[in-house]
């Protein structure tokens, strides 16, 4: 009931092209908190951010001095509608740049802000200007422009961080992004991601839809990642693989259309099969491109969607381990077993973790 509530929810955006979903401050945090050495002596944008009510500018002027940042700006878009209908005066859009001097504010009024000549679209010739003086953007773009605002950024070369929709790893110019090293998935994905605020014509879809102590109305569609080109530590860890492919082959069919395994969850993939292996678009989540190497996403050799017996299995990324742990033979497991029960003091049921292989053996 939940899922179809959201689905609900975010095909009712997608309609409208209404893309107010403003992130809040917890999850901003809570992905930031890793990637602080990159902020320093930077210039930051936020180009799609009104600075007096934007939490992406909160964080970033209040923990101006302490990430070492040199310059945060923050841009906004204002709707510009004249017709016959409506013939008032449209608002321009406006920016607000922030250096951290005294006489600055952490919450600028109306006094404090540049309007810009037109709507302050972050396509304007007037937001790309100051696109050109930074060196890295972080913001909430508009879901329904995600493609076209991920384009912009690898054009003007900048470095970013980003929230959109996890389909967003379906686009191909997002894939092909990411198969290139160019682009990875942060740190918090889905659930990781605990919500966001939407005004007030806005439906409460869902069952985690909330309004919190502060007033504000919360959807949380759990189906969100952080996009960014910014390295972290975490990126380079290891999947932890347990499962082997020799001796459950019934468990890993292979595909109708392409010379490669179905692995239906991340955590099931095998640590001894060498060829490709088909395995949920969740996994880039835990990629480590010095363990792995994308292939291609979601079809066969026909150019249609892979299929097992004839069926299409969610859509799959193919990929392939760059460090197998070769299939040993019972000769080779036999006089491996032998080396250690003499020379290491185990005897044949302890479990030895060697970079190569992996044998099995006791304590005595």
């Amino acid at each position: 009931m939940a899922r179809k509530a959201t689905n609900k929810l975010l095909q009712k955006a997608k309609k409208s092209k209404s893309d107010e979903f403003y992130t809040q401050l917890s999850d901003i945090e809570s992905e930031l908190q890793h990637y602080k050495s990159h902020f320093k002596d930077k210039v930051v944008y936020c180009n799609c951010d009104d600075p007096s009510i934007s939490n992406f500018f909160n964080y970033f002027a209040s923990n101006f001095k302490e990430l070492g940042i040199k310059k945060l700006i923050a841009a906004c878009y204002k709707k510009q509608e004249i017709d016959l209908f409506n013939t008032e005066e449209s608002e321009n859009g406006f920016f607000y740049e922030y250096t951290g001097k005294n006489n600055e504010k952490l919450k600028p009024g109306s006094t404090d802000i540049i309007h810009f000549k037109g709507d302050g679209d972050f396509r304007s010739s007037e937001s790309i200007e100051l696109l050109k003086q930074a060196d890295i953007v972080v913001t909430n773009p508009p879901f329904s422009l995600f493609r076209e605002f991920v384009a912009q950024l690898v054009q003007y070369n900048k470095q970013f961080l980003i929230i959109g929709n996890i389909n967003a790893i379906t686009y191909k110019e997002i894939f092909k992004l990411i198969k290139e090293n160019k682009a990875w998935l942060g740190i918090n994905l889905g659930r990781g991601i605990s919500g966001f605020i939407v005004p007030e014509h806005y439906e409460l879809y869902g069952t985690e839809a909330r309004i919190d102590n502060k007033g504000n109305r919360i959807v949380s569609p759990n189906n969100c990642l952080w996009l960014t080109n910014l390295d972290t530590s975490k990126r380079h860890e290891d999947i932890e693989l347990t499962k082997t492919y020799y001796g459950n082959e019934i468990e890993y069919p292979k595909y109708d259309n392409y010379n490669g395994i179905n692995v239906n969850k991340t955590k099931n993939i095998p640590l001894d099969y060498e060829g490709y292996m088909g395995v949920p678009i969740t996994f880039l989540h835990k990629f480590n491109p010095d363990q792995f190497e994308l292939i291609k996403f979601r079809k066969g050799n026909d150019d249609k969607d892979l299929s097992v017996n004839g069926k299409c299995p969610y859509f799959r990324i193919l990929i392939k381990n760059k460090r197998v742990q070769p299939k040993l033979s019972e000769k080779e497991k036999s006089q491996q077993v032998t080396m250690y029960k003499n020379n290491s003091g185990f005897s044949s049921k302890t479990i030895i973790n060697d970079p190569k292989r992996t044998l099995y053996l006791t304590e005595r």
